[in-house]
């Protein structure tokens, strides 16, 4: 499959604004899942019970991920759809 050449500046600007969407979920899950992480290891620490409790609140912040994914995905396919 050949990649597809950029012409024109529009085209361009939605390959960039993809990559900053899916750059900024990624950032914002890793900041979100620090501290979370940390907090949690401190309560695993305490009361190892609460393992399934803190590795549920570690996962939710993926959802961050997935947006941006997904909005990427949007914009991506917007631009090699057949003319």
């Amino acid at each position: 499959m050949a990649v597809p050449v950029v012409t024109d500046i529009g085209t361009a600007y939605t390959y960039i604004a993809a990559a900053i969407a899916m750059a900024g979920g990624l950032i914002a899950t890793g900041i979100a899942q620090s501290g979370i992480g940390a907090a949690g290891m401190g309560v695993v620490a305490e009361k190892p019970e609460r393992t399934g409790t803190v590795l549920f609140f570690l996962v939710i912040p993926e959802t961050l991920f997935i947006f941006g994914f997904v909005v990427s995905l949007i914009m991506l396919l917007q631009i090699l759809k057949p003319a």
